[in-house]
C-alpha cells in the first residue's frame, strides 16, 4: 500500500482551455539533460527576467502555448496532465493553461525536467483513496527531478539553480498534493527534496525517490542489518530492484534472493542477487532456505510468511497482511535521499529505467497504460517535460 503524502496547495485550475493532444513521438535516448525549451523557461523565471520565453527550436517544445511569465517574475501558466473525475486513463487530458501552484514559505518551485509514475498514481486516479485525497481536479505525479527556480522565505539550504529530486508528497495517502509532478512546474517542501547526484541524469533521478525511500525505510523498519539475509518478491520492479541494492550495498546483506520472470533473472544477478528465483518455474516458499527478512512488493503476503525465519520480518507493501508480516507505508524525506546520494555517486546503487522509456510528455496516457500491466522493469519515467 503506497503512501500519498502532501500538503494542500491553494490553486485554481482554469480547465476551460481547449485541449490539444500532442502527437506521439519516439522516446529520446539517454543521457538526459534539460532541453533548450526547459532552460529557456528557467531563465525566464529568474529574477529580473519578466518576459515570455522565446520560441525554441527543440522538437519537445510546443509552439501552441508558451509558459507565461507574470510581472512578478513568476511563471503564470503551464502545461500539465490533469483529471477532474476518477476513472481509468480515459479521464487524463493535456491542458495548456493551468495555473502554476503557489509557493509556500517552506517550499521551492521546481521546473520539472523529468517525472516518474508509481502504482499509487493510477490507484489514486481510480479513486481508491477518495476519503483522504485532496480535492479534484488533480495533476498526478509523485516523483520529480528538476531545477529550483524560486524559494520560499523560510527555505534555508536550497537556492535557485539547484538540481534536485524527490517525492513531493510526505504522506502518500494523506491529502496528497493537488498539483503533482506531471506538469512544467511543481511546488515542493524543501525537506522532501535532495540535491540530484551528479553521476545520474534527470530521467534516472526521477525514477528513484518514492521507490528508494520505500526500500530504505522499509528495511530499517524491519530491523535489517549487516550479515542478515533477505528475499525480495518482485525483484525486477521499481521498488524491488532498489531493495536488492540497498540491502546489499548499503546495509551489508550477507545473502540476497529475489523473484522475477525468466527473462529478468540476469537483471537480478547484475543488481547483486545471489539467488535468482524464476517464479514461473518454482515456488519460493517451498525452498528449504529461509530468510531473516522477506520484502513483498507484489502482494503475496500469505506465501511470504512461509519463507521467513522464526523471529524474522515480512514487509508488505500491497495486498493482505499475514502475521508476522506488517504493512509498510513510506514517509517521504529528503534526508533519506541525501544519505543515499554517496552510494549513487559511487555507482553502488544504479537506477533502473524501463527500456520502453523514457516516455515523452505527450505519451503520459501510454505510460500509465503500460504501468498498469504490471510488466514494467524498474521505473516508468516521463521525459522530456516541456
Amino acid at each position: 500500500m503506497e503512501a500519498l503524502l502532501g500538503s494542500t496547495i491553494s490553486t485554481t485550475f482554469p480547465f476551460s482551455f481547449p485541449i490539444a493532444r500532442p502527437s506521439l513521438r519516439s522516446s529520446p535516448s539517454l543521457p538526459i539533460t534539460p532541453t533548450r525549451s526547459q532552460r529557456a523557461a528557467i531563465t525566464a523565471v529568474a529574477p529580473g527576467n519578466f518576459r515570455r520565453p522565446q520560441a525554441s527550436s527543440d522538437p519537445s517544445a510546443s509552439s501552441s502555448t508558451d509558459t507565461l511569465v507574470a510581472s512578478s517574475g513568476e511563471p503564470s501558466k503551464m502545461k500539465a496532465w490533469v483529471y477532474d473525475e476518477y476513472g481509468d486513463v480515459s479521464v487524463l487530458r493535456a491542458e495548456d493553461g493551468v495555473l502554476v501552484p503557489q509557493v509556500e514559505e517552506d517550499q521551492v518551485l521546481v521546473k520539472v525536467v523529468a517525472a516518474a509514475l508509481n502504482p499509487v498514481d493510477f490507484k489514486r486516479m481510480q479513486g481508491k483513496f477518495k476519503a483522504t485525497d485532496s480535492p479534484l481536479p488533480t495533476i498526478p505525479g509523485y516523483d520529480v527531478a528538476g531545477i529550483v527556480v524560486k524559494v520560499g522565505s523560510q527555505v534555508k539550504n536550497l537556492k535557485e539553480g539547484d538540481e534536485v529530486y524527490g517525492d513531493i508528497n510526505e504522506k502518500a495517502l494523506e491529502n496528497p498534493k493537488q498539483s503533482g509532478s506531471l506538469a512544467e512546474f511543481t511546488a515542493v517542501e524543501e525537506k522532501l527534496l535532495a540535491l540530484k547526484p551528479q553521476k545520474i541524469d534527470f530521467a534516472q533521478a526521477a525514477g528513484l525517490p518514492l521507490a528508494i525511500e520505500t526500500a530504505y525505510e522499509g528495511l530499517e523498519k524491519a530491523g535489517f542489518s549487516a550479515g542478515k539475509t533477505i528475499l525480495v518478491l518482485g525483484g525486477a520492479g521499481g521498488v524491488g530492484s532498489l531493495v536488492i541494492q540497498v540491502a546489499k550495498q548499503v546495509l551489508g546483506a550477507s545473502r540476497v534472493a529475489a523473484t522475477a520472470s525468466t527473462g529478468k533473472l540476469e537483471l537480478l544477478k547484475s543488481l547483486g542477487v545471489d539467488l535468482a528465483i524464476d517464479y514461473t518455474k518454482e515456488n519460493f516458499e517451498d525452498l528449504p532456505e529461509k530468510f531473516d527478512v522477506v520484502f513483498d512488493t507484489v502482494g503475496q503476503g500469505d506465501r511470504a510468511v512461509k519463507a521467513v525465519k522464526e523471529g524474522g520480518s515480512v514487509v508488505v507493501l500491497t495486498g493482505a497482511v499475514t502475521p508476522p508480516g506488517f504493512r509498510f507505508v513510506v514517509t517521504s524525506d529528503g534526508a533519506s535521499l541525501t544519505k543515499l546520494n554517496p552510494f549513487i555517486e559511487e555507482g553502488k546503487i544504479k537506477p533502473v529505467v524501463d527500456p520502453k522509456g523514457p516516455f515523452p510528455f505527450s505519451q503520459v496516457v501510454e505510460a500509465f497504460t503500460y504501468l498498469e500491466t504490471g510488466r514494467a522493469t524498474g521505473k516508468v519515467v516521463i521525459y522530456p517535460i516541456p
